[in-house]
């Protein structure tokens, strides 16, 4: 009789899927019909979620990296109890609806990531895994026995994301961790858009996993419930992360069954009716058992329930106790709350400060770092030239889980999805790589952008100074792609005044932020504030009779623009010096501040060191734009700053014909 309420129930599963995929005349029915019982099996019988606790912080985490299969998840979710009406279902694909075409974060509906990227999903719960550890190994330093933070993360893949190169980087990441608490479940059906996997992948894939040290598991039929649960339930004894590889059919009984024709077009209606005729299911659209319905959801209940309140007596103790672990812990999870002290006027620099900016960088990171464990992130391989480790704190490692300088190897994509994982769990994070790389981190920098996460991204070796590397290492078009990213907040500071602000902003502020910093020497400059940088900003150099034009620097031209601005002074040019250090910040600024800092009708120089592409909304015409736009050169600094027209020499001639040629 249970066999045949579970047949019942991912059944109707399905159809509730498909009926969404035809409504909205969109979606993916192959993954629906191929891949239900893997999640019914999750979900029914080892994922320890509740819907009436859906922010439950140790409830296990569940990411669907294959995300086209969202019909399938939110049906789940709504068999689940979760809070998905029949209503939302029915608008899946709408605009601003609950159940838009990808998963999209929103714990209160049971998904705990957005995805649909291929490979982004892997890669970010690998990073949900290392901080459930990090976690649970700081409350384990108060209490041995503790259970407070003790949940597994899940993801469900399938052939796309495998083929992802991210994904490789992060599970080869999760295996020298050994996130032992990170399951992969396969969805191997061997067909993909175009055709059959093996036209693009013919790879061994346990062979592949077992040299990665991975628990492999193989589920040689997909549609047995119980096969699958007893494969979960073996993951959570592994000692390393597991990969379970569930054998499954693609649209299974559909027409198309096997083929990629059902991977990515609703099903016509003749083959729905077919379909819930031979599952004898109710032909009309939405339509379920609400007895089935509630098998599965009191199921559900009636499992974790009793996990639920017996980890409830020891929150409360936790919560009692007012350590200051703990509490910060449970704060941060379930409430999102990062306190720290962080103010930049505390700062006093003296005058004559001259150092590298990834050293000033360095100086304030760790003017954080103290005030919080809940900070930290590592380089991918750069941290000895980015300057990014935090001081007294040791390697991440399984042997040391609460280090928190993380070494995530030569893998930049997977550093950033991992960080997103993180943040995902509350933590505060940050990866650094070299400037010209941040192109690699693009695909996770937009998942941070999409899902307004806490994540810095620190960039160094900043512009074709950096000389002898060349060309592939001189950023040039990389600042212009990182603030043409919507909701990422770019700083590219002057001095260690700005860098300090720029960090007070990442401190008080939630949402991803990438700071630019230079490898060069740079004197602390006397008019620079760090309390400032929030504005986006300000005068560094006010004209002394007057305003002649106003030059806008960022980073390690500003101090080259106050060189300028004294020169042509002493020639009749007075100029207004503004360090620009946030461009997103000061075009939030009111219309009044904008108008006050860059008159319209003063001539508007901008300088900075990379494309100009972005800087004709300030400058007065295409020639006020000092820029780059041309790669750099292979040589020592002032030759190749000389080559590409961007030494002092050059750019005070440049500004001053633009003055005299009036």
């Amino acid at each position: 009789m249970m066999a045949n309420k579970n047949e019942m129930a991912i059944n109707s599963i399905k159809m509730l899927g498909i009926d969404m995929i035809a409504k909205a005349e969109s979606g993916h029915p192959g993954i629906v019909l191929g891949s239900t019982p893997i999640l019914y099996a999750l979900y029914m019988n080892e994922l320890n979620v509740l819907a009436k606790k859906p922010n439950w912080m140790n409830r296990d985490r569940f990411v669907l990296s294959c995300g086209h299969g969202s019909a399938m998840l939110y049906s789940m979710l709504h068999f689940a109890g979760f809070d998905i009406s029949l209503d939302d279902l029915k608008r899946f694909r709408d605009v601003d609806s609950f159940t838009p075409g990808h998963p999209e974060i929103n714990d209160t509906l049971g998904v705990d990531c957005s995805t649909g990227p291929l490979g982004q999903g892997i890669a970010t719960a690998v990073g949900m895994a290392l901080a459930e550890r990090y976690f649970e190994n700081i409350c384990r330093s108060v209490d041995k026995k503790s259970n407070l933070v003790d949940y597994y993360t899940y993801v469900l893949c399938g052939d796309g994301d495998l083929q992802e190169g991210i994904s490789y980087e992060a599970l080869s990441f999760a295996s020298a961790q050994k996130l032992n608490k990170l399951v992969v479940i396969y969805d191997s059906n061997k067909v993909q858009l175009d055709g059959e996997v093996k036209n693009a992948f013919t790879e061994e894939v346990e062979e592949r996993f077992e040299s990665l040290d991975f628990n492999v598991i193989t589920v040689k039929n997909g549609n047995s419930v119980s096969d699958i649960t007893s494969a979960l339930k073996d993951a959570r004894k592994s000692d390393m992360p597991s990969i379970i590889i569930v054998n499954t059919k693609i649209g299974k009984d559909a027409e198309n069954e096997g083929t990629n024709l059902v991977h990515g077009k609703p099903l016509s209606k003749e083959e729905v009716l077919n379909l819930k005729q031979k599952y004898k299911l109710p032909l009309d659209p939405f339509a379920y058992s609400e007895d089935i319905k509630n098998y599965v959801t009191d199921n559900i209940i009636k499992r974790v329930n009793k996990k639920f309140e017996k980890w409830q007596l020891e929150y409360n103790q936790a919560k009692e106790s007012r350590n200051k672990d703990l509490v910060g812990i449970i704060n941060l999870i379930e409430k999102g709350e990062f306190f720290v002290d962080f103010d930049s006027t505390n700062y006093q620099i003296n005058e004559k400060y001259c150092e590298e900016g990834i050293i000033s960088n360095q100086k304030a990171m760790n003017f954080l770092a103290p005030k919080t464990r809940f900070f930290l992130g590592g380089s991918a391989d750069v941290s000895s030239s980015t300057k990014t480790i935090i001081d007294k704190s040791g390697l991440m490692s399984y042997e040391n889980p609460t280090g928190r300088n993380i070494a995530f190897g030569v893998r930049e994509n997977a550093m950033g999805a991992i960080l997103n994982g993180m943040a995902l769990s509350g933590l505060r994070v940050y990866g650094s790589t070299f400037l010209a790389f941040a192109d690699y981190l693009k695909p996770s920098m937009r998942m941070s952008a999409i899902m307004n996460l806490p994540v810095t991204y620190i960039f160094t070796h900043d512009s074709v100074s950096i000389g002898g590397d060349g060309p592939t290492h001189q950023p040039i078009e990389q600042l212009t792609m990182l603030r043409s990213i919507p909701n990422m907040t770019v700083f590219r500071p002057a001095d260690i005044n700005e860098i300090i602000g720029a960090w007070e902003y990442v401190a008080k502020n939630k949402g991803p932020v990438s700071i630019v910093v230079s490898k060069e020497k740079l004197n602390i400059l006397k008019h620079t504030n760090g309390k400032y940088v929030k504005y986006g900003a300000y005068i560094v150099r006010k004209e002394k009779y007057h305003l002649d034009g106003i030059v806008v620097a960022t980073g390690s031209e500003v101090p080259t623009a106050l060189k300028i601005a004294e020169e042509l002074f002493t020639q009749g040019i007075d100029l207004r010096i503004v360090s620009m250090p946030s461009m997103e910040l000061f075009l939030k600024q009111n219309p009044v501040y904008e108008e006050k800092l860059l008159p319209k009708d003063v001539k508007t120089i901008t300088l900075e060191a990379g494309s100009t592409l972005m800087w004709h909304r300030f400058a007065s015409n295409s020639k006020c734009a000092l820029g780059i736009d041309t790669f750099g050169i292979s040589g020592k600094k002032e030759d190749a700053l000389k080559f590409v027209g961007f030494d002092y020499n050059s750019l005070l001639m440049k500004i001053k014909n633009m003055f005299e040629s009036n």
